[in-house]
């Protein structure tokens, strides 16, 4: 048997000859092919066709995305993927026989996580921008961002490929902090399960945010990226928001109508609106506005009359194009997000994550902001203190009891000193009881 595969290192075009050996098992090695010029990055001669899986993937493309011309994505393996059973052998038994278990059922691929979809999205997106700028590296890069060890990730690339992902982009760091790595990958959006991690790359001026798994996700497009953001705290600052948690709503509405005319200044997840408004227009541009497969909402729970204006102001200002624009005016979200069915919705306030999350949307918490002073006031039933580990399970929804399962790993942010693993608090009217 013998496979063609073209790869350019160091300069030169290489090619993979694989073939068997006498005891049947394949061995490969590269054999240098004719120079390209490194100044041009033109191929001098033309490589062979890509088939299979990849070729329909990367669509005859030779060269991966660079980096800094990509919009990076970095996920977690627990927010990519359901790892909970994995993470009990880890907590019960230790990391030797984890490790150990992990080798064992490293044929066994994991089940889709939380942020699944939004990733085979992101994919869908990236199939249509090849279509129309084929030479384009603007095209969405993810990375698989994991504290996992790297014996773990001959299991994880085997569920990659069982369920048609294309993650090239690998980061393994045997329980250290990734955040480093993170700007090295120019990340644009980082998701994780672990909040002390999050935070940490907040503090760095990376967006990011902590996933959480509802028990059933509703069923998302398979054709159409849908991300949906809160507005204060998230796509702007907290200084309104301030207002209204400090003075209340009178002083809210006053401080708005005040300053109407000037702009909101920018929060954490603004730049990620950024750059799907940039890839929003290389759609327009080919007449595509219509059937464009990225759409954007801005959910919020400000008022339209009262407190809308400056929201509104201020996009157009930034050059920001919301798809879809919800004010609220207080009422709950999860409602409203059951319809909108997005892949992802952002929020700086866990009530509202929580009430996503019950209705079955993929939500994402961003630890910035006020807000995170009144998310550590809830009432909650502290349990026994446990060591934050690398591996706990993401948030977990009972709706039926309305009871939920929080397993946050770590603190959740400075502000969160009471949070210690595991707790159980409920939604308003729900019993509280320990697990």
């Amino acid at each position: 048997m013998s496979l063609d595969a073209v790869q350019v290192m160091s300069g030169q075009v290489k090619e993979l000859k694989v073939s068997p050996s006498s005891n049947g098992d394949a061995r490969g090695s590269w054999e240098g092919k004719e120079e390209f010029d490194p100044n041009q990055l033109e191929l001098t001669t033309k490589p062979k066709p890509v088939t299979g899986r990849r070729a329909r993937k990367v669509e005859g493309a030779v060269f991966f995305p660079k980096p800094e011309n990509a919009v990076t994505v970095a996920v977690s393996s627990r927010v990519l993927f359901r790892t909970e059973r994995e993470q009990k052998v880890f907590e019960q038994k230790g990391v030797e026989e984890y490790l150990r278990y992990q080798i064992e059922h490293e044929n066994e691929p994991f089940a889709p996580g939380p942020a699944f979809p939004f990733v085979k999205a992101l994919e869908v997106v990236n199939a249509r921008l090849r279509e129309l700028y084929p030479e384009s590296e603007e095209l969405f890069d993810i990375v698989l961002v994991t504290y996992n060890h790297a014996h773990v990730g001959i299991r994880l690339i085997n569920t990659i490929n069982h369920h048609n992902l294309f993650i090239e982009r690998f980061c393994m760091t045997g329980g250290s902090s990734p955040i480093g790595y993170l700007k090295a990958w120019h990340t644009n959006l980082y998701l994780s399960a672990d909040a002390e991690k999050v935070r940490e790359a907040l503090a760095e001026g990376i967006a990011a945010a902590t996933m959480f798994m509802p028990e059933k996700l509703t069923e998302v497009s398979e054709s159409q990226l849908r991300v949906a953001f809160d507005g204060d705290a998230v796509l702007f600052s907290d200084e309104s928001e301030c207002i209204f948690k400090t003075h209340g709503l009178d002083k809210f509405f006053e401080h708005e109508k005040e300053n109407e005319d000037r702009l909101l200044d920018h929060g954490p997840l603004k730049g990620f609106l950024e750059v799907l408004g940039k890839l929003q227009k290389k759609f327009y541009a080919k007449g595509q506005r219509l059937d464009c497969p990225i759409r954007t909402y801005l959910v919020t729970a400000r008022s339209a009359a009262s407190s809308g204006i400056r929201a509104l102001k201020t996009l157009r200002a930034w050059g920001l194009e919301i798809d879809e624009a919800l004010f609220l005016a207080g009422a709950p979200k999860g409602p409203m997000l059951e319809k909108i069915r997005p892949h992802i919705y952002f929020d700086d306030q866990m009530f509202h994550v929580e009430g996503a999350a019950e209705m079955g949307t993929a939500a994402a918490h961003v630890p910035y902001g006020i807000a995170q002073k009144y998310n550590s006031q809830q009432k909650m039933s502290s349990g026994k203190t446990e060591n934050s580990s690398f591996m706990t399970s993401p948030l977990t929804y009972r709706s039926s009891s309305r009871q939920i399962r929080y397993r946050p790993a770590g603190k959740l942010c400075s502000a969160y000193p009471e949070f210690t693993e595991p707790h159980m608090f409920s939604l308003p009217g729900a019993s509280i009881n320990r697990q």
